[in-house]
């Protein structure tokens, strides 16, 4: 019985490697191309796009000059992020046929998708001596010059292709946004004022700003004008966003005033780091100098996710009688670009940073106050993006510094313009 029962075994053991070696055997592709190249697109649509690669593939081994369906393969590569594979078999494509633009477009497209925006640039330049001055493909080159730091190039490519079809609007949306890009100036001004319930007389707050964007990062110049207890004061001040390495960057802050409304001096410093799934984290320090300095350490976390953008930050100052803190969680929700969009926050404690004056020697007890706030802001541009408006609304619950345990209502109303130009 164990000598039948092992017989059997090699039998079937037999059987299974002849049927096995016989399908190995057919490495040929031997049915109809045009109906499997159907079937193969139909599953790389339904999302089942490694079978289609093998189907394909296969269908290559008989038909290797099939180019519609070499092409197609290296579509699906590039879809899936394998831009070497799809590079491979889009150059195979475009060596037996110069000819094809939709190739030539694709494998353009695959530069650019795998941050290979040289390569782009070049291939984009071959497919012109083919297709002259063909606008498609002159889009996707202006692509590439911007890509590779050449924006001024990309400009100028826009031009031409505007030139031929004035009306392309996807090359006016294109040159509207580089415009954009390339004004590395801007000057603006804010004004707003506080209103408040009892006590004291409404506060105007304004700046006058000068933007410069460099290739290391942006520096603002400011000059601050308040008038607050019945007196006026100016502040003089330098904001710097220096790039560090990909990811990384930092804040850094100077400030001098002669006036009791500003501190003598202020200074400050912060690192940003971007972190995976979106997320934004920083930490850092301020520092106002009146007769003697209150230092404020302070950092956020933010998170974008869509065309949303949540953060939430916090000042901790220290003091002998322990810390004061305060956190404001912020919201945008933006719309066609990061310079149009709409912002709610809410925050609760006091913060010296953002209640700018002399404080007489009383910090200890007065940045120990309680308060609450809610902020709102609509910020929008022109049709050329060249112009930027925002207005701003705001409402505070404050403890009266003189009077603790008592409140009174502060009413914050704002507009900011500013303008941008090469």
């Amino acid at each position: 019985m164990i000598q039948s029962k092992s017989n059997l075994i090699v039998t079937i053991i037999l059987i299974s490697l002849t049927v096995f070696q016989s399908f190995g055997q057919q490495k040929t592709f031997t049915g109809n191309p045009d109906t499997a190249f159907e079937k193969a697109r139909e599953l790389a649509f339904n999302k089942q796009r490694k079978q289609a690669q093998d189907s394909l593939l296969f269908i290559l081994t008989k038909y290797p000059d099939y180019l519609d369906i070499r092409s197609f393969l290296a579509s699906t590569y590039a879809w899936d992020g394998n831009y070497k594979k799809a590079r491979k078999e889009f150059s195979y494509v475009l060596k037996k046929d110069s000819n094809r633009k939709t190739d030539w477009i694709a494998a353009i497209n695959n530069e650019l998708w795998s941050e290979s925006p040289f390569a782009a640039l070049d291939m984009a330049n071959n497919a012109l001596k083919h297709f002259p001055k063909d606008l498609d493909i002159l889009y996707l080159r202006a692509k590439a010059e911007e890509y590779s730091n050449n924006p001024e190039e990309a400009l100028l490519t826009l031009q031409s292709i505007l030139k031929k079809n004035s009306n392309d609007q996807k090359a006016l949306d294109y040159k509207l946004k580089l415009i954009n890009t390339l004004s590395y100036n801007s000057i603006g001004s804010s004004s707003s004022v506080d209103l408040y319930s009892s006590v004291f007389d409404p506060m105007q707050y304004h700046t006058l700003k000068y933007k410069r964007q460099t290739k290391y990062g942006s520096i603002i110049s400011k000059i601050n004008f308040n008038r607050r207890f019945q007196e006026n004061g100016f502040q003089f001040e330098v904001d710097m966003y220096p790039k560090i390495v990909k990811g990384l960057y930092a804040y850094l802050n100077f400030g001098m005033a002669d006036t009791f409304l500003y501190p003598d001096i202020r200074y400050g410093a912060e690192l940003f780091k971007s972190l995976p799934k979106s997320l934004e984290i920083s930490v850092g320090f301020r520092a106002l100098k009146y007769s003697s300095t209150t230092n404020i350490y302070t950092g956020s976390l933010g998170w974008y996710i869509g065309n949303a953008y949540w953060s939430f930050r916090t000042y901790i100052t220290p003091g002998d009688a322990g810390s004061s803190k305060s956190g404001t969680l912020n919201y945008r929700k933006y719309r066609s670009d990061a310079d149009n969009y709409f912002s709610i926050s809410v925050g609760t404690g006091f913060s010296p940073l953002i209640n700018q004056f002399d404080f007489g020697g009383n910090e200890e007890s007065i940045i120990k106050l309680k308060s609450q706030k809610f902020n709102m802001g609509y910020y929008f541009t022109s049709s050329n993006k060249q112009n930027l408006w925002g207005t701003t609304f705001g409402i505070a619950h404050q403890e009266i510094s003189f009077d603790l345990g008592n409140y009174f209502w502060i009413y914050s109303m704002g507009f900011t313009y500013e303008v941008k130009f090469r």
